[in-house]
């Protein structure tokens, strides 16, 4: 056998073992040529759907990053990119089972939620505060002693919430939601006194609502801050090994400021609002030392 035909059979095996060796989300993505990505409708400007009902936002953007590098990985560019809508109660499920490969949303990445799904590298560190009407007087997690108070159901806010209430011995009656629009719509309409959520969230909330003007969010958090990653399977070393490889990439690159000031300060679809979120001090550097860690306090700048 000539040396250059020798060449390209070794180079065929290789490629052959290499897709033999495949397994977990590289595998499935390979087989189906498809990946799913899960998004949540209301969790702007991380996910949502814009004006024509496609499924837009900070981490939709991340994870077309992620799906770039499977392309490049699996030598496979015309790989279909599926979305399927999913709620803050059943995306861990839907994760688990294989229904999802990826998660795009602001979902926070804790120890609890390690047990059962992995995250990639941080892109986003925020509290859990409050949002009261400013008419209310309620300023301090005190004052909603006694008070309805509501978060959406199977979010990390509702059990620190329902944690704090149970600590301090305050008497919230705790309204669990079905999702951001619905806690937001009871805070309105006088049915709870409060809304318990992310404040980046909150922030987006008040600026889509009638009143903007009407809302506060408060000073004090429930919560240190805390980091939002993209939720993958867990025990699938090779495909998070992808996930955080890109990640990194993208937040050591210019193009981490585009995207930020694209979603977060800078007129967003369908109705150009700008939500004004700037950078934090904490999420740059977490940028420049990306970490998957559910661990708050590896977050705090010194």
């Amino acid at each position: 056998m000539r040396l250059p035909t020798l060449i390209l059979a070794l180079t065929c095996l290789a490629g052959a073992a290499s897709a033999e060796d495949l397994t977990g989300t590289l595998q499935k993505v390979k087989e189906s040529r498809k990946i799913t990505l899960g998004y949540q409708e209301a969790s702007v400007p991380f996910s949502y759907l814009d004006g024509n009902q496609k499924p837009v936002g900070f981490a939709m953007d991340i994870c077309l990053k992620i799906v770039e590098a499977v392309k490049k990985q699996l030598g496979m560019p015309d790989i279909a990119v599926d979305t399927l809508a999913v709620t803050s109660s059943n995306r861990i499920p839907l994760m688990v089972n294989g229904t999802l490969d990826l998660h795009c949303s602001a979902t926070t990445n804790n120890a609890d939620r390690q047990k059962q799904v992995a995250f990639t590298n941080t892109h986003f560190l925020s509290a859990t505060r409050f949002a009261a009407k400013k008419a209310a007087k309620i300023n301090t997690i005190d004052d909603l002693k006694g008070k309805a108070v509501t978060a959406v159901a199977g979010s990390v806010n509702l059990t620190q919430l329902a944690k704090v209430n149970t600590e301090r011995n305050l008497g919230i009656n705790v309204m669990p939601a079905k999702d951001q629009a619905e806690a937001f719509l009871l805070l309105e309409t006088d049915r709870a006194q409060a809304y318990a959520l992310d404040d980046v969230q909150l922030a987006v909330a008040i600026a889509r609502s009638k009143e903007p003007q009407a809302y506060m969010i408060s000073e004090e958090a429930f919560s240190k801050p805390e980091p939002y990653g993209i939720m993958l399977r867990r025990e699938d070393a090779p495909f998070k090994a992808l996930a955080d490889r890109a990640t990194a990439e993208l937040y050591a690159s210019p193009e981490i400021e585009v995207l930020y000031r694209k979603w977060l300060q800078s007129p967003t679809p369908p109705n150009g609002l700008n939500y004004n979120v700037p950078m934090s001090p904490a999420l740059r550097n977490a940028f420049k030392k990306p970490s998957s860690s559910a661990d708050p306090d590896v977050y705090v700048v010194n």
